[in-house]
């Protein structure tokens, strides 16, 4: 598997026991950590065997420990994702030095991969910095992302196509970069689109880009619905601490889109039940953007919403909406994040759906 934050292949058997990363392009780090399950883990079983910490949450002791535990299920490795506290954490003390220098040059190092990533500029003087670039390079790779520009951004894009088995026009392609700017996470939404809208397709060109990506600036309310729509605790977590942080959404904005999202699945079940509206009526109301001329782009997001909107009881809807008044009311009247009490709704709402639920066989497009 070739991976574009190396720009090199990545093989199983000559993996690194950890890469540290460092820089101002949290996604290129994430896409690296998507890539390494690939070649780790070759079932749902074997991911177990990949585990996410923060360092304002957890020891390195802690984590460490974990590390040095043997994988289950008798697979190749461990998978160990580690974010370091940015801003002025950037320091490691001798105590956390001697844990993980005693791990890296230990036998039970190679059963664990490590990606530690520490988001933004770290100086060169720092601690952390010279502890990780200090360790032998057989072990220890350390790298840093910039945020991608020119051609550059241009060349990873077209990898990114390549990668999904389509070539894209250089107009379609300086106008897509155009309207989503040098945002990896945004620009590859972008591209997961149009590559589900252009089908069987071998090229992608400016009509294309056009039709999907013309209504980029709905990029919030897409990706909170999309991820809602899959279910995915951990695709839950990952956008919520985009948005939050590297968009800038507000606590209520965020609230504000996650209640419509479940408003217009109360409403479209309301609508079916009592017949007032046809799926594609429905569809047409709530998915404006969506339309059938895109073909296979519309008719997977037809899906995903109607499997949700069958999945979903009338009960569980309310009970839904419910949580969130008290989100709501939690966040006014209480200390708690808002981040921390959306992540409690996320893990008790992906508990209730879940990637792993039956899917409806009633949600063709009629």
């Amino acid at each position: 598997m070739y991976s574009s934050i190396l720009n090199a292949k990545l093989e199983p058997n000559s993996l690194h026991s950890c890469y540290f990363f460092h820089g101002e392009e949290p996604f290129l780090a994430e896409q690296f950590i998507k890539e390494l399950e690939g070649i780790l883990f070759s079932s749902k079983e074997e991911g177990a065997n990949f585990e996410r910490f923060d360092t304002s949450e957890n020891s390195w002791r802690d984590i460490i420990d974990t590390a040095r535990t043997i994988p289950v299920f008798f697979t190749s490795g461990r998978l160990i994702s580690v974010e370091l506290s940015g801003g002025e954490s950037d320091s490691l003390g001798p105590g956390d030095q001697g844990i993980l220098k005693d791990y890296l040059t230990s036998s039970a190092a190679s059963q664990s991969v490590l990606v530690l990533f520490y988001p933004g500029k770290l100086k060169k003087s720092s601690s952390l910095f010279r502890f990780f670039s200090g360790l032998p390079s057989s072990t220890v790779l350390t790298k840093e992302v910039k945020p991608l520009k020119g051609q550059s951004l241009i060349k990873w894009a077209e990898k990114r196509f390549q990668s999904s088995g389509k070539g894209i026009t250089g107009d379609a392609l300086n106008r897509l970069v155009e309207l989503t700017g040098n945002d990896l996470r945004r620009l590859d939404s972008e591209i997961e689109k149009i590559v589900i809208y252009v089908d069987d397709k071998g090229a992608v060109d400016l009509d294309d880009v056009n039709d999907v990506s013309g209504w980029v600036r709905s990029f919030v309310e897409w990706e909170i619905s999309d991820s809602l729509e899959r279910a995915d605790f951990k695709h839950c977590l990952v956008v919520l601490d985009n948005l939050m942080k590297k968009e800038g959404v507000s606590p209520l904005a965020l609230l504000g889109l996650t209640v419509k999202f479940f408003r217009e699945v109360f409403m479209a079940k309301i609508w079916l039940h009592e017949k007032q509206k046809t799926r594609k009526d429905i569809f047409r109301i709530f998915k404006p953007q969506i339309q059938e001329k895109f073909q296979n782009l519309y008719r997977t997001k037809f899906q995903q919403f109607f499997e949700l909107v069958d999945a979903l009881s009338l009960d569980e809807l309310t009970g839904l909406l419910a949580e969130l008044e008290a989100v709501d009311l939690r966040f006014k009247t209480s200390t708690l994040s808002f981040q921390a009490l959306m992540e409690g709704f996320l893990f008790e709402y992906c508990s209730l759906r879940g990637p792993s639920a039956p899917r409806s066989r009633s949600s063709t497009t009629r």
